[in-house]
């Protein structure tokens, strides 16, 4: 009855997750009526999966969040889901809400049915195993969020830099940051591009400036923001301003860097303690099998080695937690 249950909610899921991905390519792949007698060309481009998406505050935001209604209003009650929306946008991927959260429960389903009939594996394990393949969809979107943020530190004291060039050349403010928008690699051009964008269809400098800060939650961002509006109510030479911006900022990332190498030091230190147990017992298990099997038989001894591994993997946790400076 239990396995038939199990199955039933395995086979459920299944089907939400294959239904929204087909009522996603149906809803893309529908072509715009004809006209004139002559066949209009269609919108619906080849997808770029990891391509970024229209952040909160751009020109146009999908309030949507699943192209299934019932998914959309189930998970617009779910309190906290805007936090996964603006991790998606920050990531740079176009994932909606709702697919994100169907991947979750796939994941975790299937890991739950396939541990399940392993009579071996104590049940708090097999539950524990899918809760981490559950939120393994949204861990992958928090690691590439991590990395966008920290490649537009990268880039952003160098694009201040050839701003700050292009206004003491005599460019005007929005003429010199549409060059920098033009000529800065991914992500920061394509970001740069909608404050511009969204500058030349009305919005004032001081709200597009603010989407920008509200799109990139980066403190570098959020100083320049608030140095440009500063300045559009005081007056100034802006182009000092940035400049002078741009030097700190790079003095301020170089510090960084120093202190994420010396992190590296007990991160890497924290992995080998990690590691070493097990390597231990691999080598005890080949070299005299039987020192381990005392342990394995024992219904006691098999309680150990779960609690063990346990242990370890919450003192590799905590380790890293200490290790992990934040700047």
């Amino acid at each position: 009855m239990l396995t038939l249950l199990i199955a039933g909610v395995f086979g459920a899921t299944f089907l939400v997750v294959a239904a929204a991905v087909v009522l996603y390519w149906r809803t893309g792949s529908d072509a715009e009526p004809e006209s004139d007698g002559e066949p209009r060309e269609t919108l619906h481009q080849p997808i770029n999966w990891l391509a970024p998406v229209e952040a909160s505050g751009g020109i146009l935001k999908a309030d949507s969040l699943s192209s299934i209604t019932a998914l959309d209003q189930l998970l617009a009650r779910v309190n906290g889901i805007e936090r996964m929306r603006h991790a998606l946008a920050e990531a740079g991927m176009n994932w909606s809400v709702g697919r994100i959260t169907a991947m979750m429960l796939l994941a975790g389903a299937a890991t739950f049915v396939v541990l399940w009939p392993m009579l071996w594996a104590p049940r708090w394990l097999k539950l524990g195993a899918a809760a981490v393949a559950a939120s393994t969809p949204y861990l992958i979107v928090r690691r590439r969020r991590r990395k966008r943020l920290v490649l537009f530190e990268r880039q952003f004291p160098e694009a201040l830099d050839t701003l700050s060039r292009a206004m003491r050349a005599g460019n005007p403010f929005a003429v010199a940051l549409d060059l920098v928008a033009r000529e800065t690699a991914a992500p920061l051009g394509p970001e740069l591009r909608k404050t511009v964008d969204e500058r030349k269809l009305g919005l004032s400098w001081e709200v597009a400036l603010g989407h920008l800060a509200d799109r990139v939650p980066v403190v570098e961002v959020n100083i320049f923001v608030a140095a440009v509006q500063l300045q559009t109510r005081t007056g100034g030479k802006l182009h000092e301003v940035v400049g002078k911006l741009a030097e700190t900022m790079r003095e301020s990332s170089s510090l960084k860097g120093e202190v994420r190498s010396i992190a590296a030091h007990g991160k890497l230190t924290g992995a080998i303690l990690t590691v070493l147990p097990m390597a231990i017992a691999g080598i005890m298990a080949f070299v005299n099998p039987t020192s381990l099997l005392v342990l394995w038989n024992d219904p006691t001894g098999n309680q150990l080695i779960w609690v063990a591994g346990g242990c370890l993997i919450a003192a590799h946790m905590v380790i890293q937690k200490l290790v992990d400076v934040r700047l």
